[in-house]
């Protein structure tokens, strides 16, 4: 197997990990002390806001269900990766320019270093 390809793997499997992360704190725990304490999010807030964080939460998963896809799929599923990770750095530039620029970090870095590993891999 060549490294590259196992670095791909590596990043495209980090990144829909962390979507799942996401789905689960926005949709299950959004509201709860670990959202509260992720999200520095006042109590009243979170629970307003809730279901909003839900479907968020939502869009974070199928972003997760398009990357686990094109891994599955193997090398052709490569469109279907760089797709996905394209959505998935557009989401974390939008988030950080109006949001936080910590999400740039944390959600746009590693989708920008899997889409690089996808994009060049042989």
């Amino acid at each position: 197997m060549n490294i590259l390809i196992s670095f791909e793997a590596y990043f495209v499997g980090l990144v829909a990990f962390l979507h799942i992360y996401f789905l689960v704190l926005e949709m299950f725990f959004w509201n709860k002390p670990l959202g509260l304490k992720v999200f520095n999010l006042s109590k009243t807030f979170a629970d307003e806001s809730k279901s909003l964080a839900a479907n968020q939460g939502l869009y974070n998963g199928f972003l997760a269900a398009g990357l686990i896809w094109g891994l599955y799929l193997g090398a052709s599923g490569y469109a279907v990766k760089l797709f996905f990770l394209g959505c998935v750095v557009i989401a974390g530039v939008y988030g950080a320019l109006t949001v936080n620029r910590k999400i740039f970090f944390v959600q746009a870095m590693p989708a920008i270093i899997a889409l690089l590993l996808v994009y060049f891999s042989p």
